[in-house]
């Protein structure tokens, strides 16, 4: 874990919420002035507290209408088995997100699709005859009522 003083939390929470924001403008916000706010800036990147930067874009404005989390039960959980299940989904566009669970379930994937036919086709062509999966449960989502990406800080 980070050794983080108040103003790099300052900097972390603005950065969180606007990343375009100019080195300038994110400075005046934390009380700092431009060269120092750009070294702390790098220090957090150099640490790996900030990881990247990217746009947050609406998947439904860009005609991907579905999202799917999906429960994976492999057949293993041998070390190799789990690495080559991971690796495998890496390569999958449509999985944003996966995380291997404790318990029951050993994976839970986030997947966006156009449409319920795509998703179908990709559940039984990419995901279903994927290494080791024994089973796999779906839940469409209905709506989002709360998308907060990050950490409370």
């Amino acid at each position: 874990m980070a050794n983080l003083d108040d103003i790099d939390r300052r900097l972390l929470k603005e950065l969180q919420a606007e990343g375009r924001v100019t080195n300038v403008e994110l400075a005046q916000r934390v009380g700092l002035t431009a060269p120092p706010c750009l070294r702390r800036v790098r220090g957090l990147e150099e640490q790996g507290v900030i990881r990247g930067y990217h746009a947050d874009l609406d998947a439904s404005s860009l005609g991907f209408a579905i999202t799917v989390f999906a429960m994976v039960s492999l057949k293993s959980q041998a070390e190799d088995a789990l690495r080559e299940f991971e690796d495998h989904m890496a390569d999958l566009d449509e999985v944003r997100e996966v995380h291997m669970l404790n318990g029951e379930i050993d994976f839970i994937l986030k997947i966006v699709s156009r449409d319920l036919q795509s998703f179908q086709e990709f559940l039984t062509s990419k995901l279903t005859p994927a290494p080791n999966v024994a089973s796999v449960k779906t839940s469409l989502t209905i709506r989002t009522a709360k998308h907060d990406p990050g950490v409370p800080l």
